[in-house]
């Protein structure tokens, strides 16, 4: 007999359980399939991706007609479904099933709710709904969308270091147009590894541009002021920072995060020392007091620094 005839003979709630017990058996052969990179099975929380993109506004668009396949994440249930909306749990068995048996007697359903970000969809209300149209084959879905404003696209697939990297690629690209910084100074790797540290350097650029209008009576433009700050001020505690080979005593971390965290602590440090505390003073003493024990590191972030290194 085949399974179409079995299928159309069998009661609801036997043809439910089966496609739940599939859907269950799909979700875990995708994790084995990525279990040496379990992150790329995951849902994507819509927090954690509002929180790196930090949208500038939302505006509400309506019903539309979704790709199920450009849903991508949920605003809280991320941890119960994987990446393509296969239930994680047995305790969703109960609720998925009720769904299912709603769709195959053609009940009709709410339209779901989402959020658009970035070209992509979140699940604000309708995580079993979706479930159950992706384990059936359902490739739209109607929908009721908020959408949020955001300059970096998303692609299916993506993670949330994948999306953060991106955000950081658009920073630097957008920093080296604004400032010119890579043909004046000829440097192009001032590399960071987590956002909003391109426009932190702005402000220390600015900040010294000020300074040097304080010595003469023209205003002095941004061009003169990016290389004076590259010369006088980066350039020194990035040859500290290799001098004392600093990097390595924070894996993964770039001379450019040094460079920020070492002026954040020199600042810190002269508060409390005098003025007359050297940097080079400041950059070995970070190092000895942050470099190895990482929860002490991280304290110091949260108290100084404002999370520079933590990775969500």
């Amino acid at each position: 007999m085949s399974s179409l005839h079995r299928s159309a003979r069998q009661p609801d709630y036997m043809r439910a359980t089966e496609d739940f017990n599939k859907a269950r058996n799909r979700a875990f052969l995708s994790k084995i399939q990525n279990i040496l990179s379990l992150e790329r099975d995951n849902l994507l929380s819509f927090y954690d991706v509002k929180d790196i993109l930090k949208p500038k506004g939302e505006y509400y668009k309506g019903m539309q007609s979704v790709p199920i396949s450009l849903i991508v994440g949920s605003e809280g249930r991320y941890r119960d479904f994987n990446k393509t909306f296969l239930p994680r749990s047995e305790f969703l068995r109960s609720r998925w099933e009720r769904v299912d048996r709603a769709q195959i007697q053609d009940i009709p359903l709410p339209a779901i709710q989402l959020y658009e970000i970035g070209g992509v969809y979140f699940v604000r209300d309708g995580n079993h709904r979706v479930s159950v149209a992706r384990a059936q084959g359902v490739e739209e879905i109607d929908a009721e969308v908020t959408s949020l404003s955001s300059e970096i696209a998303i692609s299916p697939g993506m993670t949330s270091d994948d999306i953060r990297q991106s955000v950081i690629d658009y920073e630097k690209k957008i920093f080296y147009e604004k400032t010119g910084f890579g043909k004046i100074t000829g440097y192009y790797d001032l590399t960071f590894t987590a956002p909003g540290r391109y426009d932190l350097i702005y402000t220390h650029i600015t900040v010294h541009k000020y300074f040097l209008n304080q010595d003469t009576k023209h205003e002095i433009p941004l061009d003169k002021a990016v290389l004076s700050w590259y010369r006088d001020i980066f350039l020194p505690i990035i040859k500290i920072i290799k001098k004392y080979k600093l990097v390595k005593f924070f894996p993964g971390q770039s001379s450019s995060d040094l460079y920020i965290w070492i002026v954040k602590y020199w600042d810190f440090i002269k508060k409390k020392n005098g003025p007359y505390y050297s940097i080079d003073q400041a950059a070995r003493e970070f190092s000895r007091k942050y470099g190895k024990g990482r929860k002490t590191f991280r304290n110091f972030l949260d108290s100084i620094l404002g999370h520079p290194g933590r990775r969500r």
